[in-house]
């Protein structure tokens, strides 16, 4: 006889009286053997897991979830953290200026804008903050501008793969640093892109108030060309001429001045100019072109007064003017977008230098609507508005 445990069959229920507590240890060894239990991590592993992830801080920023006026569609709004991966870096920002572009971006008008719901902003400058794995040559504390310039800076803390950011020197203005692409970089490029400026050579150009003109004047100076320039009629002009010359223009005149036949004969000792540069249109971009040198070329990079170029027949037969564009934006998403890494260093060493410098207004985060105010023009004519955080 087999012993009982090799039986293959259950042994039989004892007597009536017990057969509910048998009927409980028979379901309890049922589900024994035949239930599959779920393994279990140990749970401090759960927590490894978590502690690898770098997680940056809360942020502010200044967010829109359509487009339209910037006044009413613009709020600041609490962000949560984000993820930092290894090939990320977050940067506490420190200052972004709004852009006329900012503010076309947010109206939906400019050629390039992201989709929204948006945060604002394109250029700046901050500190590195935290760094994924991955990352190598940036550190905490690193000072570093976004480059190429991206979408949404207008916030305390931005998280960007490592390829847009772009060391800079700290001992910057952190309003410079803030603002060396857009407009600094333009008047760099257009002077160097167009025609070969030599010493002692001539460029006329209107705007000259603009940050891009006040950067063209200085940078103008530095190669040895003189910089003929062109302003409204306003009140304190006499001021503005004498700042403008400060900067190194060689001669600054209101357009009312410019009411003559011979505009040539207010030049002296200067050499006609061969290259003109217009962000007006209008009039004042005829103006430039009355200036220019047989076989002159006039380049456009903006239209302030939404008035279109008007250009004689006499202008294109006989003189051989030539019109020109140009877009910053072309460069920077181009195969010439790396080369413009040293460029960018380089106007930064001139205005460590104090050989290149334009007037800007820092406002604090918190007065955000104040800053966007102005950058509209609902002041009056103002600086450039620079947020810091």
């Amino acid at each position: 006889m087999k012993p009982h445990f090799l039986h293959t069959k259950p042994p039989s229920p004892p007597p009536m009286a017990a057969t509910a507590p048998w009927n409980r240890l028979c379901t309890l060894k049922s589900l024994l053997s035949t239930t599959i239990l779920p393994r279990r991590r140990p749970p401090f592993l759960g927590v490894r897991a978590l502690s690898s992830l770098l997680m940056s801080p809360p942020s502010k920023a200044v967010v829109y979830e359509q487009h339209g006026p910037p006044d009413e569609v613009t709020r600041v709004v609490e962000v949560p953290a984000v993820e930092v991966k290894e090939n990320d870096v977050c940067v506490r920002m420190l200052a972004s200026p709004i852009n006329p572009s900012d503010i076309n971006r947010i109206q939906g008008v400019y050629p390039v804008r992201p989709p929204v719901p948006a945060v604002g902003g394109y250029e700046g400058v901050g500190e590195v903050h935290l760094v994924g794995t991955a990352v190598k040559g940036l550190a905490v504390g690193d000072w570093v501008i976004s480059y190429p310039p991206s979408s949404g800076l207008w916030q305390t803390y931005v998280v960007k793969d490592q390829s847009v950011w772009h060391k800079v020197d700290k001992d910057t203005p952190i309003e410079f640093a803030a603002t060396v692409i857009v407009n600094p970089l333009t008047a760099l490029r257009m002077l160097e892109d167009f025609v070969k400026l030599n010493p002692g050579d001539a460029i006329v150009q209107n705007g000259a108030t603009s940050i891009v003109g006040q950067c063209i004047i200085q940078l103008a100076r530095i190669q040895g060309v003189h910089s003929i320039n062109l302003i409204r009629d306003r009140g304190g002009a006499d001021e503005v001429k004498e700042n403008l010359k400060k900067l190194g223009a060689a001669e600054v005149f209101t357009e009312s001045q410019l009411q003559v036949k011979n505009l040539k004969g207010l030049l002296t000792n200067l050499p006609e100019p061969g290259i003109g540069f217009n962000c007006v249109g209008g009039n004042a971009a005829s103006l430039v072109l009355k200036f220019l040198r047989n076989g002159g070329t006039m380049v456009t990079y903006g239209g302030m007064s939404k008035q279109p170029i008007t250009v004689s027949t006499s202008a294109f037969i006989f003189k051989e003017l030539s019109l020109k564009g140009f877009w910053l934006q072309k460069w920077l998403t181009s195969e010439k977008a790396a080369e413009c890494r040293p460029m960018i260093d380089h106007l930064l060493s001139l205005v460590r230098a104090e050989k290149l410098k334009y007037e800007m207004e820092l406002v604090p985060f918190d007065d955000f609507s104040t800053a966007l105010d102005k950058a509209l023009g609902k002041m009056g004519s103002q600086p450039k508005q620079v947020i810091t955080f």
